[in-house]
């Protein structure tokens, strides 16, 4: 039996309770305690996934309805008014409104679908299955992350619909705007349940990392070394490590500002005239908190990205039927980013008056990631040079992904340089650089993990034909619309302004306006398409009959087709190699737990 069998032992009693109940009937699973307060990673995983779809959908409805706003400002919708009532009056969405739903569309798409989605779904259906542990190191903890997550959804959720709408002061949730109750409607309740909500997210995101660096440390199976791991598990930890770090200076940040919304502090305001009014704060910083928010910020475009570029690796891998090219330059080039990520976070305060000196130091860290980043880069094109590529849906996502990182990470060339920077702030350049490289192509990322990982959750196959529909529609559609917006910005044009008319050199971008919304209508409308394919496939999708339908060599795949609590039903299996022995003498694929042959060739 396995060293990890020992370190486990109340998990492998739960795996004895599952055979028992299957073999015996001793013992009965209620479909509270295997749905809903399950303690089986992979079941939490569906949680998280299932969850993140649904934020998805809200949170894309929001863009729809605001680019309609952009597209058509002189227009009026009469059932904008029939669903939000005074917030459309007359069918056209207000001004207050505007800044509720674009603060919403950010908070909920970078917080609860790509984080929590993306590292909350594959870290939980991963990381067990592919070191070979049975179940998280605490898989109690995983549990209470997940509703943690939900309950911070509900808050988030419930301030939509509360008198004074939802908070309005952009994703980011700056000071003095968001630190003063008499400065809007949205600046009330909403803001308040905002980062009531946030603090509760912060507490599941560092639940879940903790289980997932611990378990990654300490509960590989015999011969699981750590050069032997996926870039997959490499990903999720690197991932997991940066928001341990970073996510309790976001949540000091919140507090603080609940702090001075609600018990008269001054961390954030000093002298402030609202409305005639001199207040008495006195002493704050409204700049503390960017520095607070953004050093969480920076690495939170990160903990999106890594897990994506995790599954990217492992799918382009299997795909192309060839080793992954560069394992070891893969792994630094993970772990300089997981280091600069922490390094570069003022990059986004250039126009707040930072020294010039330390600014010109910020652009020499942000300018330096892009190495890493291009190594990642030259090695997926090289894995699928010559490749003996099979074009499944999961494959076409994951190369879009790369297509994605590269033309909006180029860029970032330009936003990292503090001169350009202060022309092209707070434009709409800002919106399209990281809409496409950490929006977009973090999606596809996502995406690439469900249609390749599906059948594992599930025990059944994707419609590949919506697939392939769902990849081209989502490819094209996503640089119609973000890659305009660069010229946007370019001309001056500044972001979250929800009518342009009064500017008469903004005028020429009017048609341009109108394409790019109904162009995300389309977009939208395919990703529901995807959301049906995913609940229509769960149960009446083509039923898998092989445990290995990809012919991978990482050991989720040698479990059962729908594996129980617990994974294996026998021992864990034992580790022998790394997991990209694909095309080697004169082999397709060898399994990571086929002894190495005597006279096989070294890799």
């Amino acid at each position: 039996m396995s060293e990890a069998l020992h370190v486990h032992p109340e998990v492998i009693t739960t795996h004895e309770v599952h055979h028992d109940e299957h073999g015996h009937g001793h013992h009965q699973e209620t479909f509270i305690s295997k749905y809903v307060f399950s303690m089986d990673h992979k079941t939490i995983g569906k949680q998280f996934l299932i969850t993140g779809i649904i934020w998805a959908v809200i949170g894309g409805l929001f863009s729809v309805l605001f680019r309609l706003q952009l597209g058509y400002p002189d227009q009026s919708f009469p059932i904008l008014e029939t669903f939000f009532g005074h917030w459309a009056k007359g069918g056209q969405i207000q001004p207050e409104f505007y800044y509720g739903l674009v603060t919403m569309h950010g908070t909920v798409l970078v917080f609860f679908v790509l984080t929590a989605g993306l590292s909350g779904t594959f870290a939980n259906l991963l990381i067990p299955l592919q070191i070979g542990a049975r179940d998280m190191a605490s898989p109690f903890l995983n549990m209470l992350s997940y509703w943690f997550f939900f309950l911070a959804s509900i808050v988030m959720l419930s301030s939509i619909f509360i008198h004074t709408g939802p908070a309005s002061g952009g994703w980011t949730m700056y000071p003095p705007l968001s630190a003063l109750r008499q400065a809007g409607e949205g600046q009330r309740l909403g803001t308040d349940l905002w980062l009531i909500s946030m603090a509760l997210f912060i507490v599941s995101s560092l639940l879940g990392g903790l289980n997932y660096i611990s378990t990654i440390l300490n509960l590989r199976t015999k011969g699981m070394s750590m050069t032997r791991m996926p870039l997959t598990i490499w990903a999720m930890f690197f991932t997991a490590v940066l928001g341990v770090l970073s996510f309790p200076v976001l949540l000091s940040g919140a507090i603080l500002l609940l702090f001075d919304r609600n018990l008269g502090t001054s961390f954030y305001l000093s002298d402030i005239v609202i409305n005639g009014e001199i207040l008495p704060n006195e002493g704050g910083s409204a700049i503390l908190y960017q520095h607070l928010f953004w050093f969480l910020g920076h690495p939170e475009v990160y903990i999106i990205l890594l897990p994506a570029m995790g599954m990217v690796s492992e799918i382009l891998s299997v795909n192309s039927r060839k080793p992954i090219f560069g394992y070891m330059a893969m792994l630094g080039s993970l772990f300089a980013i997981a280091i600069l990520a922490f390094l570069v976070w003022a990059h986004h305060m250039f126009v707040t008056g930072l020294n010039p000196f330390l600014g010109s130091v910020f652009v020499l860290l942000t300018l330096l990631i892009a190495v890493p980043s291009a190594i990642k880069v030259f090695n997926w094109l090289t894995t699928l040079w010559r490749g003996n590529i099979r074009f499944a849906p999961s494959t076409l996502f994951a190369i879009g992904f790369v297509s994605l990182f590269i033309s909006g990470g180029l860029t970032g060339i330009f936003l990292g340089n503090s001169t350009i920077d202060i022309h092209l702030h707070d434009t709409m350049f800002v919106v399209a650089h990281f809409h496409i490289v950490m929006g977009v192509a973090s999606f596809f990322g996502m995406f690439a993990g469900v249609y390749h990982w599906f059948p594992k959750m599930f025990g059944r196959y994707l419609n590949s034909t919506l697939g392939y529909i769902h990849f081209w529609v989502t490819m094209v559609g996503a640089y119609l619309i973000f890659w305009p917006m660069h010229y946007q910005g370019l001309a001056g044009i500044p972001r979250r302004y929800l009518d342009k008319r009064g500017w008469s050199s903004f005028n020429n971008f009017t048609e341009l306006d109108k394409m790019i919304t109904i162009v995300s209508i389309i977009v939208f409308a395919v990703q529901l398409m995807f959301v049906f394919n995913f609940f229509y496939s769960i149960f009446k999708g083509r039923k898998v009959t092989t445990p290995n339908p990809w012919g991978a060599n990482t050991l989720e795949w040698t479990t059962p087709i729908r594996p129980g609590h617990g994974n294996w039903e026998g021992e864990i299996p034992e580790v022998h190699r790394w997991p990209y022995d694909y095309a080697k003498d004169g082999r397709d694929f060898i399994p990571q737990t086929e002894p190495v042959g005597e006279h096989e060739s070294k890799h």
